[in-house]
């Protein structure tokens, strides 16, 4: 397949702006770019998809620009916003640039014949003069047209929000983004979400009329949804973000195996590499044998891979199987606490350990068991285990050999009960 065959074939075009694109991809090396808002210092996985985009055309042999917007972000896009944003510090602004510039360089080559460039639009947006730019850029833009975007429509029907007029001049500060990258790196094309299309027809209008007719792009792709038309990106407890930091490993791979089935092809397409017979060897699997969630496992790890290397992967795949009788040991803390965070816990003093107190005795103490001898019928039968290893006795000491990590131990009766025991130093 052609690259905007693939494109197309894995879901990611919406639009273009011209019908001749698809043939310029093939007979000319283009430098496109896309733009990043830095409202927090890592991306979350809403915004895996244009990062993917600007990969593709990347190893297809374009040159992509990743656009920080040091600047744009101190502004905040209004496109299809319920409401104004809080605005960004400078400072923030900067901050929140630093973290996804590190993480920016994990996906993207920047060396090579062509190799990727990291730009900051605050290096050019904020030494320009009010005057100079309302006179030489503000006077090319329509209050008309632009009052007639969906976008702004929407926010100037709503009473009780409305749109400012700091809101309403992102679309010029973004043109001019578009006409700078293509005065200092030859950029002829946008790739964005469909939600960009009128702030990238904007830059290319601008671009046209101040370039002796320049010829650019655009290309926008979808915004991703849940079958159920939900925003896509989002666990319970929030956003899922691409830092470690924010969500862990583990949690990043049970956000993937936990797709529906419905799903799991279609994001298979769009956030990995995988080629077309390997999906649809997967997409059967859905079909015919959907309890071995095999390709849920494989878009997990896939994905998981990209975003956090194969060692952190590896942690995540047995974290997973910790909930299955799984080995446990070499698994720190937190991924502990992560796997278990479901199943009730209790904390005890790390005095506990080593003071000659027996297994039945604590684990009565903590509620786990009604009674000592509820502890010892269950060891006898075999269905005790701490740290997913069975228990031979109820009446040995509990010492530091109890711990799978620095501080827990793990506590299961039968299959799937678990309890889990946190010593802590007071």
């Amino acid at each position: 397949m052609t690259l905007f065959e693939e494109l197309s074939w894995r879901g990611y075009v919406t639009q273009i702006t011209d019908n001749e694109l698809p043939s310029l991809l093939e007979k000319e090396r283009f430098t496109l770019y896309s733009g990043f808002d830095p409202t927090a210092d890592s991306f979350h996985i809403g915004s895996l998809l244009p990062i993917m985009g600007l990969m593709r055309f990347q190893r297809a042999g374009h040159k992509p620009i990743a656009l920080l917007g040091g600047a744009t972000g101190l502004i905040g896009d209004p496109s299809f916003k319920a409401a104004e944003r809080p605005l960004l510090t400078k400072d923030r602004a900067q901050a929140n640039v630093a973290g996804q510039r590190k993480q920016l360089e994990r996906f993207i080559d920047f060396t090579g014949p062509n190799a990727a460039a990291l730009v900051n639009n605050a290096d050019w947006l904020c030494s320009l003069t009010l005057v100079d730019f309302l006179r030489d850029i503000g006077k090319h833009f329509s209050v008309n047209v632009m009052l007639a975007k969906d976008s702004v429509k929407v926010r100037l029907n709503d009473r009780d929000h409305g749109i400012s007029f700091t809101e309403f001049t992102y679309s010029l500060l973004q043109a001019y983004d578009f006409l700078h990258l293509y005065d200092t790196h030859g950029c002829r094309l946008q790739i964005g979400g469909s939600d960009q299309w009128g702030n990238i027809v904007a830059g290319m209008d601008l671009t046209r009329r101040l370039r002796d007719g320049a010829s650019t792009f655009g290309l926008t792709m979808p915004l991703i949804t849940k079958a159920d038309g939900s925003k896509f990106g989002k666990s319970e407890t929030g956003n899922v973000w691409l830092s470690a930091e924010y969500t862990s490993p583990y949690k990043f791979y049970q956000f993937w195996i936990n797709q529906a089935d419905a799903e799991t092809p279609r994001f298979l397409k769009l956030f990995t590499f995988l080629g077309q017979e390997e999906i649809g060897a997967l997409e059967c699997e859905v079909t015919e044998r959907p309890e071995k969630r095999s390709a849920q496992r494989r878009l997990a790890e896939e994905v998981t891979r990209m975003v956090h290397g194969e060692d952190a992967l590896r942690n995540a795949i047995r974290a997973s199987q910790a909930l299955f009788g799984g080995e446990l040991a070499g698994l720190d803390d937190a991924t502990l606490e992560d796997v278990f965070s479901e199943a009730p816990s209790s904390e005890l003093p790390r005095a506990t350990l080593g003071a000659g107190r027996s297994l039945a005795e604590v684990l009565v103490e903590c509620g786990v068991f009604a009674s000592k001898g509820e502890v010892k019928r269950l060891v006898q039968s075999g269905g005790l285990y701490i740290n997913n290893e069975r228990v031979e006795s109820d009446a040995a000491p509990l010492t530091e050999k109890a711990l799978t990590t620095e501080r827990i131990a793990v506590v299961r009766k039968g299959k799937k009960s678990y309890h889990v025991l946190k010593f802590v130093t007071s």
